[in-house]
């Protein structure tokens, strides 16, 4: 009997766990890939998106049409509940799954309610997580155009993603002076980070001058440090009583993990994994991305999570794939190694290029450069993912 693999997520770690594992084991595995969305969204290139460089259509690819072709079950549907002791999963369409393996790579719960209005729902603040987030915050960007007036981009406490936020203060800031209307809107950079270029891993070599020198060129206003304690309309009003004024406020919310997966977690609900992306406790459950535990670098005054990027969820989804093909096969499972990264960060008319190795400090290697050859490099990552996707291959990141 071929073994039962269920996959709960289907973006870069869902996607690559299950394309990879039916690569390691063809026949020998039944894999199932279960997600809320039917689409595949590069999310990258969201910020382009919300700058109006990118359609939906551009950046996403129905799941249904590169799993099936590849052999691969998809159920689109959100897991409910995972019952660890009884190996099998549970819908929201109260389908049950039962599972040899369990990979889960489900990202994060977008906590907005932890701060009182704050998102794009029930609050008065954009995102840009999701692809309807990211098309909403669109709208709300081209209303800036027509009537200018205040931006504040970032971060709010327990978050552990960064890149975006950068990103857009930086896309933003080259547009306004594209259109010579920089001068129209004041630029708010707001996040938890102890200071600029920490991004949750005590910063990637030099990031902390390459950031505060480059916000101090194009007149970005850093606030660090901060907590949110509310959100009104127009208004963000921070927790050592700062009042923020905002024509639009794109701020990234507190994680959680999310709740069909939770209670296996620690208080926040995110997974305790050993150095193969296992579950600690239930050794027949692995664990990539977002949704695992990596212990901050260091205690901050505002509490920040360590960021779980596209490049390290794959890296973290081969792993975990060869390791349950080795166990199926009974043979040792792989050598780790140590956890890297590579990130690409668009500034609007040119990029940088960062990398890190390991992950958190103190490190082998640490790498930034700005130049227009990484903005090359990021426009051909996303067609080359987006080609890898489009034929179910797993591949180099």
């Amino acid at each position: 009997m071929p073994a039962k693999i269920v996959v709960l997520g289907g973006s870069f770690g869902g996607l690559t766990a299950a394309f990879e594992l039916k690569r390691l084991l063809g026949a020998k595995a039944e894999v199932t890939v279960v997600s809320d969305d039917d689409r595949f969204v590069f999310m990258p290139s969201l910020p382009w998106l919300i700058m109006g460089w990118r359609k939906p259509e551009d950046i996403t690819l129905g799941l249904g049409g590169i799993l099936g072709p590849k052999g691969i079950n998809f159920v689109h549907e959100a897991a409910r509940e995972v019952n660890a002791e009884a190996s099998k999963v549970i819908t929201t369409g109260n389908k049950e799954l039962p599972y040899d393996f369990l990979v889960i790579s489900t990202g994060p719960q977008l906590s907005f309610s932890e701060i009182p209005g704050l998102g794009p729902d029930q609050g008065h603040t954009d995102c840009t997580f999701t692809l309807a987030q990211a098309v909403k915050t669109g709208q709300a960007w081209r209303r800036i155009l027509e009537n200018p007036g205040p931006l504040v981009l970032g971060s709010s406490q327990m978050v552990s993603c960064f890149g975006p936020s950068y990103e857009l203060a930086f896309e933003m800031d080259a547009e306004l002076r594209r259109l010579k209307m920089r001068h129209k809107v004041p630029i708010i950079y707001l996040t938890s980070e102890p200071y600029l270029g920490h991004m949750g891993v005590g910063g990637l070599g030099l990031s902390k001058r390459f950031i505060e020198d480059e916000f101090a060129e194009r007149d970005i206003k850093p606030l660090v440090s901060q907590a949110i304690e509310e959100v009104t309309p127009g208004e963000i009003k921070l927790k050592d009583g700062t009042k923020v004024p905002f024509k639009l406020a794109m701020i990234a919310p507190p994680f959680k993990g999310v709740p069909a997966v939770a209670p296996l977690g620690n208080p926040r609900g995110f997974l305790p994994v050993d150095k193969n992306y296992r579950h600690t406790k239930h050794k027949n459950i692995f664990a990539v991305g977002v949704a695992i535990v990596i212990a901050p670098p260091e205690a901050t005054p505002v509490p920040t999570g360590v960021p779980k990027t596209g490049f390290m969820t794959i890296k973290m989804a081969k792993v975990a794939a060869a390791t349950i093909s080795a166990e199926i096969a009974g043979a040792t499972p792989p050598d780790t190694g140590e956890l890297g990264v590579i990130c690409l960060m668009d500034m609007g008319d040119t990029a940088a290029y960062m990398q890190a190795y390991p992950l958190l400090p103190p490190r082998q290697s640490s790498y930034l450069k700005k130049a227009v050859w990484a903005k090359w490099m990021k426009l051909g990552f996303e067609k080359y993912f987006l080609w890898k996707m489009r034929h179910g291959l797993s591949g180099l990141p």
